[in-house]
């Protein structure tokens, strides 16, 4: 069988830029891997901007597949409904089957577009198989089908895959490296676990974990062992590389494993990493030992600043001293932090969002990545978006910010979004007065932000001017100064 791996790697604001680097896809590579284990040609036709009706077209026909599978994420929906019509339009006979995170959660919003025959719910790599080994079959495991009739015929979800040391390690040759933004600045993504602990609102992990018959398995990660040699291999093929780039959803998951993997990753890669952790499972000899194997920077979960809100509606019951206090951990061992931060969260004010940034501020970070909520389906936060009507079906699925909610509005949103950075440095430079002054200066701060007399809606579109000529600038760089980022990566870090 030919099958044909599509990856629509762009998003609504860059869908017409054309040069803008692809990530690499550790699901694709995996599948891959398995298909052509058992015998069959894969090739990946990686879309990093939306491509023309006849050029797509061209594209599927050059390679003339038995198979197209769709990998597909909530906002890519309608770029796949545009090119799956295209094909039952224009070429028939070739079987669409889509699979990743959309279709595991809404399986039939996704089965229901035209052209596609088959969704696929979960872990892919067997079912695809399965399927390409015989394109008649209709009771394959995990694998919802579209009858001639236009019925649904729905198979149970099968198992997931308990052992990850089983699997082949991941088709790299898929990719073409030097143009994936990792590749470009020498760094290679790797991915040695599968599903996260945790059951956070607003993340689809609590929602996939309970599609599967074995769930009690769900969390799993490839043996110290096996992911030094994964390590190894990726390095082989990329032997320009000179960072890792650890894309675990929890790289601190299981203390054991921690600990028996990093003292092996010392004495075979050597190489500088960063990762993403959480707060809650860190201490001061587990940032030791990630400052003494290499970790120069690390991504981590802040999300919202109020514990009380962060308990109740995201279920992450963190302390915020506690993680002011692994910050300063972090500082001491010369560890970049950078948090992940949600605005306009369900039944979040402007003053709870101010509460995010003071944390940030109090915790001195090194940089921040502040997110817009969105409502993603089968999610308990979207089931709270929803029961509080702040779901309006008339906005633009594409737009922002995705809820309507009176006590926090759009532009009030998108204005803290944008101006996240500049108000968290102004915060750090009053906490930085002495207690008394400090306290009077930002109550004043605070009073300012929330008045109602500020143009938040002129500010924050100032603002969005100036992120885009920044995120161009850093593409440009990394494109044609690689040299010089990873030189700046080097100061920094």
């Amino acid at each position: 069988m030919r099958i044909l791996l599509a990856y629509p790697d762009f998003i609504n604001e860059t869908k017409f830029n054309r040069g803008i680097p692809g990530n690499y896809s550790e699901g694709l590579a995996s599948i891959s891997a398995v298909l052509k284990e058992a015998g069959h040609e894969v090739t990946l036709y990686h879309m990093t901007w939306m491509p023309e009706r006849d050029e797509f077209l061209s594209v599927v026909r050059e390679f003339n597949p038995g198979i197209i599978g769709f990998s597909l994420r909530t906002t890519a929906m309608p770029f796949i409904a545009e090119m799956a019509g295209w094909l039952a339009d224009e070429m028939p006979e070739v079987y669409v089957v889509c699979g990743g995170y959309h279709p595991t959660l809404a399986p039939a919003e996704v089965l229901a577009l035209r052209g596609v025959k088959a969704v696929c719910i979960g872990e892919g790599e067997y079912p695809l198989r399965a399927l390409c080994e015989d394109l008649n079959r209709t009771d394959i495991p995990s694998l919802h089908f579209k009858a001639a009739d236009g019925s649904t015929i729905e198979n149970p979800v099968g198992c997931l895959i308990e052992d990850l040391d089983s699997l082949p390690f991941p088709d790299l040759d898929i990719f073409d490296f030097p143009k994936l933004r990792t590749g470009r600045i020498n760094t290679a993504m790797i991915i040695m676990s599968r599903g996260c602990l945790f059951t956070c609102t607003y993340c689809g992990n609590a929602q996939f974990r309970h599609v599967y018959p074995n769930r009690k398995h769900y969390t799993r990660f490839r043996s110290p062992e096996n992911a030094i040699a994964l390590i190894q291999r990726v390095l082989e093929k990329q032997p320009a590389t000179k960072y890792l780039e650890f894309r675990d959803a929890i790289f601190n998951m299981f203390a054991e494993w921690f600990y028996a993997f990093m003292p092996l990753y010392r004495e075979k890669i050597k190489l500088p990493f960063n990762c993403n952790l959480r707060f809650d499972l860190l201490d001061e000899k587990m940032v030791k030992t990630l400052a003494e194997a290499g970790c120069f920077s690390i991504d981590i979960g802040l999300e919202c600043g109020n514990e009380d809100f962060r308990t109740k509606y995201l279920h992450r019951t963190m302390n915020n001293e506690h993680m002011i206090q692994v910050a300063g951990w972090l500082r001491r061992y010369n560890i970049r932090t950078v948090t992940y931060n949600i605005i306009g969260l369900p039944y979040e004010t402007p003053a709870l969002a101010l509460e995010t940034i003071k944390l940030n501020a109090r915790m001195k970070v090194n940089g921040v990545i502040a997110n817009i909520f969105y409502p993603y389906p089968q999610t308990k936060l979207h089931s709270i978006a929803k029961e509080g009507g702040f779901l309006d079906p008339s906005v633009d699925a594409n737009d922002k910010v995705q809820l309507r909610q009176p006590q926090f509005s759009r532009d009030d949103v998108l204005y803290l979004h944008y101006r996240f950075h500049a108000i968290m440095r102004k915060y750090r430079k009053l906490y930085a007065l002495p207690e008394a002054v400090a306290a009077q200066k930002i109550a004043a701060y605070d009073k300012s932000l929330l008045s109602p007399a500020r143009p938040r809606w002129l500010l924050w579109r100032l603002a969005e001017r100036r992120d885009k000529a920044v995120r161009f600038a850093k593409r440009t760089g990394a494109k044609f100064l690689p040299k010089l980022y990873l030189w700046l990566r080097g100061k920094r870090g």
